[in-house]
Order: C-alpha cells, then sequence, then structure tokens
C-alpha cells in the first residue's frame, strides 16, 4: 500500500477530541485503523480557550489512535465550528483571454481564487469558497463549466468565513501536537458527507449536528451546499439546565441526561423517580424524571427553533427552495430520546437519526457507527479523498507525455500538475503556517 493511503481525522469538540486514523479498502469504504478519544478541556463552544489544555487533549487522542493503528501520523485535517463562523453569497466572474480554449481547472481556480481575495472583517478570513452554480457566457445553472467554451465565466460562491485569531489558535494547538495541518474545514460540511446520502442532497435537506458546544446546520438542495450557520449552544446547556434545576454536579446532571432524559416530557409517569446519591455524607436527592423532561424538552425546543430559523432564513417556504427529505439529525444530541419525534412536531419536517455507517466497512464496532462520530468520520473522508487527487496527479502527468520531451520537462509537468491540486488546498495554509512559525516563539 502507498504510504499516502491513510489519513487522519481530528475532531475538536468542545466536548470531546476524536482521532481518526483509516484508509479506503478495496471496495472503497473506509477501514478504520486507530481511534481515540479524549476528554476535551481546553474548548468553550467550539472555539480553543485553553491552549495548553487543548494540545494535551489532542496528543491523548492522537496517541490512543497511534497507539491501537500501530501507524505514525505526521498530518491531520481538523474541523472548525464556533460561534464566530458565519456565511454569506456571493458572484463574481473572470473573463477568459482565449474563448476558443475550453474552460478547464484553472480558470475554476483563478476564479475561486479571486473571491479569496474579497476584503473581510478585520480579523476575519475566508475558510472555504464553495461553488453553487456557474454561467458561462450568460447561460446559466451550469454545474460543472469544465469542457465548454465561452469568453466569460461567473458563478455563485457560497463562502464562509471565520475569526483569524481562533483558526490560528487551531494551527497552534496542532503544530504543538506534533502535527502538521493537512488541511481545516467546517464541521457541518465534514458531518454532511458521512451520514447524508447524494439523493437526499439532490432533493433537498438540512443536517442538524447538535454537539457539546455548538449546533451545526448544513442545508443542502440540488446537490449543491446552499447555506451554512453555526448555532452557539449544544447539549452542555441541557446539562448545565439539569445541574442548576435540580442543585446537583456535572458529572451527575450528564449521566441523568444520557441515562434517563426524553425530549417529549408526555412520555413519563408522575411517580417515576431517579435518587442521585448525595455529596459526602448527605442524604440523596430525588428527581422526578417528568421534572427532568421538562428541563430537556424546554432546551432541546430552544435549540430547534434557532436552527429551524436559519432553515427558513434561507427560504424552506419558497416552493423552488422546499426541502424534500426534511431534516436529518446528528452529533451527540441526536442520541437523546425522542428526539426525532420533537423536531418532527417543531418543524413539521420529515426527520431522520443520522449514522455515518454508510461509507465505513462492514466489519466497523457499532459504536464508532454512532452519531456523535459522524464529525470526525467525514474529516476522515476528506482527508482521504484530497491525498487521493494529490496522489493520482502525481502519478497521471508523466504518462501523457510523449517520449520527444527530456527528463527535466517531465519533471516540470509532474510538478505542475501536483500544483493544480495542492494550490488551493494547501496554498492558504503554507502562507498561514509561516505565520505560526514566526509568531508561536
Amino acid at each position: 500500500m502507498e504510504p499516502n493511503d491513510i489519513s487522519v481525522g481530528l475532531d475538536i469538540g468542545t466536548t470531546k477530541i476524536v482521532a481518526m486514523i483509516g484508509r479506503k479498502n478495496e471496495y472503497d469504504k473506509i477501514e478504520l485503523l486507530g481511534i481515540g478519544k479524549a476528554k476535551s478541556l481546553g474548548v468553550h463552544r467550539g472555539v480553543v480557550n485553553n491552549i495548553t489544555q487543548t494540545i494535551q487533549s489532542i496528543q491523548q487522542a492522537v496517541d490512543e489512535a497511534v497507539s491501537v493503528s500501530g501507524v505514525q501520523i505526521s498530518d491531520a485535517i481538523v474541523g472548525i465550528a464556533g460561534q464566530h463562523i458565519r456565511s454569506l453569497q456571493h458572484s463574481d466572474y473572470i473573463t477568459r483571454p482565449n474563448s476558443q480554449e475550453v474552460i478547464d481547472e484553472s480558470d475554476l481556480e483563478k476564479l475561486e481564487n479571486q473571491v479569496h481575495k474579497l476584503v473581510m472583517l478585520p480579523g476575519e478570513e475566508i475558510i472555504h469558497v464553495l461553488p453553487q452554480e456557474f454561467k458561462v457566457d450568460g447561460q446559466g445553472e451550469i454545474k460543472e463549466p469544465i469542457g465548454m467554451y465561452g469568453g466569460r465565466l461567473e458563478a455563485n460562491f457560497h463562502v464562509v468565513v471565520g475569526q483569524v485569531s481562533s483558526i490560528r489558535n487551531i494551527g497552534r494547538c496542532i503544530k504543538s501536537s506534533g502535527l502538521s495541518l493537512g488541511g481545516i474545514t467546517l464541521e457541518p460540511l465534514a458531518s454532511a458527507d458521512a451520514v447524508l446520502s447524494q439523493e437526499e442532497k439532490e432533493a433537498g435537506v438540512a443536517l442538524i449536528d447538535i454537539g457539546g458546544g455548538t449546533t451545526d446546520l448544513a442545508i443542502f438542495k440540488d446537490g449543491i451546499i446552499r447555506h451554512t450557520a453555526v448555532i452557539p449552544f449544544g447539549g452542555n446547556v441541557i446539562t448545565e439546565d439539569i445541574k442548576e434545576g435540580c442543585s446537583i454536579i456535572e458529572k451527575q446532571a450528564e449521566l441523568l441526561k444520557t441515562k434517563f432524559g426524553s425530549a417529549w416530557p408526555g412520555e413519563n409517569k408522575e411517580n417515576e423517580i431517579v435518587s442521585i446519591p448525595g455529596l459526602r455524607g448527605r442524604d440523596p436527592k430525588e428527581i422526578t424524571l417528568k421534572n427532568l423532561s421538562k428541563i430537556i424538552h424546554a432546551r432541546v425546543v430552544e435549540i430547534v427553533e434557532q436552527a429551524f430559523v436559519e432553515i427558513r432564513n434561507y427560504g424552506h417556504e419558497e416552493t423552488k427552495k422546499k426541502l424534500i427529505a426534511g431534516i436529518v439529525l446528528t452529533g451527540g444530541g441526536a442520541q437523546l430520546k425522542h428526539i426525532k419525534q420533537l423536531v418532527e412536531y417543531i418543524t413539521g419536517m420529515d426527520t431522520r437519526i443520522g449514522y455515518p455507517n454508510e461509507h465505513l466497512a462492514g466489519d466497523t464496532e457499532e459504536s464508532i457507527s454512532s452519531p456523535m462520530y459522524a464529525t470526525a468520520v467525514g474529516l476522515l473522508m476528506k482527508g482521504l479523498r484530497d491525498k487521493k487527487k494529490v496522489y493520482e496527479m502525481s502519478q497521471n502527468s508523466p504518462i501523457d507525455q510523449s517520449d520527444k520531451e527530456d527528463e527535466s520537462e517531465q519533471e516540470n509537468q509532474e510538478e505542475s500538475n501536483k500544483e493544480v491540486v495542492k494550490k488551493p488546498l494547501f496554498e492558504r495554509w503554507s502562507d498561514k503556517f509561516k505565520e505560526f512559525l514566526d509568531n508561536a516563539e
């Protein structure tokens, strides 16, 4: 096996940090070689707020994954979320010097790089530029312009923007953990990769990923990403409320939520009671499951309504923009009992729970295909795709050359071919790394 067919996804979450090492098997499914999980201590609402603790947690997760898999790793694809993420729509065009030549990859790259030069608010930076659809010489609704003739190429873009300092802090944590940053991806996009089918993306679907600190949203229609948002609260606020409402410690609140919690208060009888041991010699506390459900219900309703506001902002009510496949719930919060019914009740949209098992090899442990690992699986998938692209480009180039051309030209061709892929992926990060190195000292 080539050394570059193994990749790593690193999900830096608010409650947990997951490192996943995997490769593609012969059926094009992902075979997990190792997975490591650590409690995340230095992250608040998706944003790193304690560098030292985050580095320790990353190292712990990575070491565990490495020892399980026996594979040494050097770089990782990392997810980014947090309340500083915002997205906007932008249209741009280029005029091609020679309309007698067909549009190729370099034209798209030129157009995309032009969008990267957009002036953002101070302290903000573009993370993703995602083309929605193209126009060639005024002819609209083109999904794939490569190979067409035309002088003017324009496109609508979905641009995702984040805070420079937050992105750099993540980079700093990765670097100090002894890894290099292979790329950075918006977490809802990674989760969508892992749990949504192509049919759902075509029909129109909203992915709601309820994490510990943030709830991420991604909306697809006609196979294209249309809207992304990060809502700055998730499962942790539910735990917090249970803690306050029942006067118990966080650990007990978390256990209560996961073991007995339900998003639907009508479910529990009045007389169902859980007894919680008191602190050091105090009497145990008795909590009715009905009250517990009421607390959880109030918070979940708030989270789901926020997400529904975003779905309406996208324009779900318009006939053309209708999300036929409804909602897919994923992330740790999707494991809450009866949450599917509650979401259907609030939004009136079909809902299912998304498990990331479609892309995993058949013999994967069941615990790993849980919704809480959706982001990590999606990041791993992206890493494998990127490596495959770079590898294919480096393989293809010399074959196309005729024998007349000398070695050095072949090498140049190979290099430039590698550049085609590497540039949009890695160019922005190489510059940033120089900055990291300058500022890390």
